[in-house]
């Protein structure tokens, strides 16, 4: 690589193929870079279950609700399954922050709050509807093909941190696509917001305790501040609200016979087209079955069976309009997100690369679509650790790093560059220290010097 001027750039495309490809002088229009943003952000959507197998859907055709919670957690939902009918046609799973050593009672203690059956999980078993289960304190769970499967909890190590919330959520948004709902409720700390965020993206509807109403609001509050949740309600609230919308949840069968409607296809491309006038982003590029789920996943929301009604609807709200724009807009990133090309880069480009910058020189870096950037605070963390190592005795070489997204509340994020520990599962302790300072439940990323 020949060395680069101060007035040049890398820029840093993904090409849709789960490959960053560096160009030593972007020449995307304002166009180009609409799409590329909306096609990286689709091929995360659509990819981020197959990373380590896709599970296969289950054809369970009823809700499945996932109830997570942590300390002051076993009263709100006491209280959410007294508020709940004998048969409100779905399943409820409920996951507890518990001692892997603690003999839990809490089969006995739900039985007497409700009318469904309740079960501890033990081995595999198939979720049905009408029904409360619970997850042993001592095991994990996650979800196959309509069924409950339990594996062992692994021992603590200190460095880990175990979050049966998150994957729970993240197991059911897999297989029950927009048939799954979770909700947090009491509980320290941040499990369960990662979760949330992929029901949502998968199509599903989030519930979150309100803040007032939790004796600890560490994870509803973690997961209301980072924008994944639809409802905010109290415990005893959240019941009705489950019945109001229960008819309203499509299945995948739903975009797939919409393909087939002439007025639903028309219908799906006006809301396109109302979203581009308004906002100036065209989604026509963007993955179909992917703009259609989140469709849907807000006439859930709003009560609507209709294509064309939530379309009228739609015209007459703008609050509406954003709110779906944003939904569309749902960021799928993480620190250090696809490991293996980030070890590329550090060990082979980016010493190359910090090698040949010029002395008392700066080579900018531009990462388009950079979310809630992670991803850009990752190759900052990435060129600091380069620069300390190969540029002693020459402290001039310097990088810059410019970071852009489509969506404003993204980059708000991506700007204040705080993350809790949930998002930053990613990052090693070592890095964490060094990079980050702790504020609460939550890091903010350190100036540099």
């Amino acid at each position: 690589m020949a060395p680069l001027g101060t007035d040049e750039w890398i820029g840093v495309r993904y090409d849709g193929s789960g490959t960053y490809i560096f160009t030593e002088r972007p020449l995307w229009t304002a166009s180009e870079l609409n799409h590329l943003r909306l096609n990286k952000m689709a091929e995360k959507s659509e990819n981020q279950t197959t990373k380590k197998g896709k599970s296969k859907k289950s054809e369970n055709l009823f809700p499945v609700v996932a109830i997570g919670a942590s300390a002051g957690g076993l009263t709100p939902f006491k209280t959410l399954l007294r508020a709940t009918g004998e048969e409100p046609g779905m399943a409820f799973i409920f996951v507890q922050h518990l001692d892997p050593d603690h003999e839990s009672l809490l089969p006995e203690i739900l039985r007497k709050e409700t009318k469904m059956p309740v079960a501890e999980m033990s081995g595999e078993c198939k979720i049905e509807p009408n029904h409360v289960y619970v997850m042993p304190s001592n095991k994990l769970m996650r979800a196959e093909d309509g069924k409950l499967q339990l594996t062992d909890r692994p021992e603590k190590k200190k460095s880990e941190r175990v979050l049966p919330v998150d994957l729970l959520f993240t197991a059911l948004a897999e297989v029950y696509e927009s048939r799954a709902i979770g909700v947090v409720l009491s509980g320290t700390a941040s499990d369960g917001t990662k979760g949330l965020k992929t029901i949502k993206d998968a199509g599903g509807i989030t519930f979150a305790q309100s803040v007032e109403s939790a004796e600890y609001n560490g994870m509803p509050g973690s997961a209301i501040h980072a924008g994944v949740v639809d409802f905010v309600l109290q415990p005893e609230e959240i019941p009705k609200k489950l019945l109001e919308i229960k008819h309203f949840i499509k299945t995948d069968d739903a975009l797939e016979t919409s393909s087939d409607d002439d007025d639903d296809e028309s219908d799906y491309m006006q809301i396109i087209t109302l979203l581009r006038v308004r906002k100036g982003t065209d989604f026509t590029y963007y993955k179909q079955t992917t703009i259609r789920r989140r469709i849907l996943r807000r006439m859930a929301i709003n009560k609507i069976k209709k294509v064309s009604a939530y379309l009228d609807y739609l015209r007459e709200n703008r609050e509406e309009q954003d709110t779906l724009y944003s939904d569309f807009l749902i960021p799928v990133t993480s620190f250090f997100r696809d490991p293996k090309i980030f070890e590329h880069l550090s060990n082979q480009f980016l010493p190359d690369l910090v090698d040949n910058i010029p002395d008392d020189k700066t080579v900018r870096v531009w990462v388009a679509g950079c979310s809630t950037g992670e991803e850009a605070y990752t190759l900052a963390i990435l060129f600091r650790e380069l620069l300390e190592s190969r540029t002693v005795g020459n402290p001039g070489k310097k990088v810059q790093i410019f970071a852009s997204d489509l969506s404003e509340s993204a980059i708000d994020r991506a700007r204040l560059g705080t993350y809790s520990t949930t998002e930053l599962a990613g990052v090693s302790e070592q890095r964490i220290k060094k990079y980050f300072t702790k504020i609460k439940w939550k890091f903010s990323g350190k100036p540099a010097d």
